[in-house]
């Protein structure tokens, strides 16, 4: 083994970053949302970097590896699921199963609609959250790898099929500003198709790109149809999509489809559940597709076998890390099923490692979601540049990102000094604020 690619230490740092008021089927986003920066420091002296959410029951589970993985390799990264496990802490010793893709992991509330406000992925397990933690682990220690090395991530994971990577510009319902104060920007609201098209618009004009997704859920569906018609008119022949999270029935779904099948790319969980779903791809042309019924391996047998879903949304973040997104783009290569990539809101190490493995993945043929542009902090310097609503994939070695230490010890000093208020991200918690009446809508909501 060499010795300058053992670890000798493993830093976390949780942060919260700036959060416009973008509204969801869930409520509305934070001021500020956690992240979590996770550095890995090797014996050879190269530090790596990774990222994932940085909610208190992530934190719970990397502490424990943080601790257990010093005096390991860099280059053992399938080790870190099973150090995980039994670096623990056990979620079964908390009341919450250990395994099992429908039961709540411990400390995270039970919620009736069955989706998790910090992803909107479906039900969180105690696997989910340990995979989670793992990718940004991965994604440090292949950082710290290529760094030592010499080479970008990407070579590590097989090499580049392609040299830039196309991303798609996430638009949103939206308030101008947060109900109860709190960061500023200069777009304005975003309540009507009108205001859709605006933002559009600008996200064309300052980024290239070139296809528009809508978070749907937020009004009712016949708005939103509206609003999706506008964008086509404003941008024939552009591909749109439309991701309600789950928010309608299997009637109002098939309606949607039939009111846009001629426009939209795709229609991204309409429905929640597998089952939903499968109604709905039974009763359409209109590809579905999904980050909330399949986003686990064990998830995936049941939805390709009732044939609900197209296309399926990869994101390190849920799937373990770059190296299983990859398995993840075989195996939907194997049985016919697309592949796109999901995106929550994210800084420039997440960006970096979304580019290094999209580039990589040969049957990716759909534009990558990505908050980023939302994003008006980062840890990262310089910060990544969109161009015809691409990013030019880094040769450099690692994630080919540069840690910016000043700005990662203020966003740090801000959760330091948070009340704890926003260290767990709660869409629902924003909205009544300004509604203090607001609980999350169950589904379907239509």
């Amino acid at each position: 083994m060499d010795a300058k690619l053992i670890v000798e230490e493993v830093r976390l740092t949780p942060i919260l970053i700036s959060d416009p008021p973008l509204l969801n089927v869930q409520g509305v986003h934070q001021p500020a949302t956690p992240r979590l920066v996770v550095e890995v420091v090797t014996a050879g002296g190269a530090s790596g970097l990774g990222e994932t959410y940085g909610d208190s029951v992530y934190l719970d589970l990397a502490r424990p590896l943080a601790e257990a993985l010093p005096g390991h390799s860099v280059t053992d990264v399938n080790g870190l699921f099973a150090l995980a496990a039994a670096a623990g802490p056990d979620p079964s010793s908390a009341g919450a199963p250990d395994e099992g893709i429908d039961r709540p992991a411990a400390g995270v509330a039970p919620r009736d609609e069955g989706v998790d406000a910090g992803g909107l992925r479906g039900v969180r397990t105690a696997d989910k959250l340990r995979l989670s933690v793992v990718s940004a682990f991965e994604t440090a220690c292949l950082d710290a790898l290529g760094k030592t090395l010499g080479l970008p991530v990407h070579a590590l994971l097989g090499g580049k099929v392609r040299d830039t990577v196309e991303y798609s510009a996430y638009l949103f319902h939206r308030w101008d500003a947060h109900p109860g104060g709190g960061p500023t920007d200069d777009w304005g609201a975003a309540l009507d198709p009108a205001g859709i098209v605006a933002q559009a618009r600008r996200f064309d004009r300052e980024y290239g790109f070139r296809s528009f997704k809508l978070k749907g859920g937020v009004f009712e569906p016949e708005r939103e149809i509206a609003a999706i018609r506008a964008l086509a008119e404003a941008f024939p022949g552009r591909p749109l999509r439309l991701d309600p999270n789950g928010a309608w029935s299997v009637e109002t779904s098939l309606a949607v489809a039939r009111e846009l099948g001629d426009v939209l790319e795709y229609l991204e969980d309409p429905a929640s559940g597998t089952d939903a779903m499968a109604a709905i791809a039974a009763g359409t042309d209109v590809p579905l597709a999904t980050n909330m019924c399949v986003t686990t391996f064990e998830e995936v047998p049941e939805a390709l076998a009732k044939e609900a879903v197209r296309i399926v949304l990869c994101d390190h973040h849920y799937w373990g890390g770059l190296h299983r997104t990859r398995e993840l783009a075989a195996l939907c290569r194997t049985y016919g099923i697309g592949l796109s990539m999901h995106s929550n809101t994210h800084l420039g190490i997440s960006l970096a490692a979304m580019t290094q493995v999209a580039a990589t993945l040969p049957e990716l043929r759909y534009a990558c979601d990505t908050h980023y542009p939302w994003q008006t902090e980062d840890v990262v310097t310089p910060r990544p540049v969109f161009r015809a609503g691409r990013l030019t994939v880094s040769d450099a070695p690692g994630l080919g990102v540069a840690l910016d230490r000043d700005a990662l010890a203020a966003l740090h000093r801000r959760w330091l000094e948070d009340d704890g208020t926003l260290r767990d991200r709660d869409d629902a918690a924003a909205m009544r604020v300004a509604d203090p009446g607001w609980r999350a809508p169950r589904v379907p909501r239509w």
